[in-house]
């Protein structure tokens, strides 16, 4: 069974871990980061110390999945334009080993149901490469929906272009 946790520090280990090449390091966000390899206290850095870059205090939530042999997923929660009724979610990673299992899913709707549940807000909203196949199919399944595919927000790597394609959904379409 999994559940969601704060962040903490020691996590950092593991997750880095994950991201194991350059792709799957442009998938996961990581020019947000800085250049591949991503590092523990690189992480640790930004989430703990920089706060996730939010200006805002009380705006960014890493958040860890676990089972019982430990963390096992991983995304950040922040509000988006000074909104707290907008979720965003982002930095979404799931260990490889447990990948194709329903993990992923499973930490989206854990993910989902705080968000509408606990922080009250009204949307989500999620970005994702239109190439990464697996987390759109994902974040689909979880019951998000494709709002708009961004022409002008891209990132280029290994010479493809990864449009980046923006999902939400709401508290009525989550209850449902």
């Amino acid at each position: 069974m999994l559940r969601l946790r704060p962040y903490k520090a020691c996590d950092a280990e593991k997750i880095v871990t994950w991201i194991s090449d350059e792709r799957t390091f442009a998938f996961w966000g990581g020019a947000r980061f800085g250049a591949y390899p991503l590092k523990a206290e690189d992480m640790n850095e930004k989430y703990l110390k920089n706060n996730g870059d939010c200006v805002e205090a009380d705006n960014f939530y890493p958040m860890s999945a676990c089972d019982e042999d430990g963390v096992v997923g991983h995304l950040i929660m922040r509000y988006i334009h000074g909104n707290n009724k907008i979720l965003r979610f982002g930095w979404v990673v799931v260990d490889g080993s447990k990948r194709g299992k329903g993990y992923g899913k499973q930490m989206i709707r854990l993910a989902l149901k705080y968000a509408f549940e606990i922080l009250q807000v009204d949307t989500v909203t999620i970005g994702v490469f239109e190439n990464n196949t697996s987390a759109y199919k994902c974040y689909l399944s979880a019951g998000f929906r494709a709002s708009t595919v961004c022409e002008d927000s891209f990132e280029e790597i290994e010479g493809e272009t990864l449009r980046i394609v923006e999902l939400e959904i709401s508290k009525e379409e989550w209850g449902k």
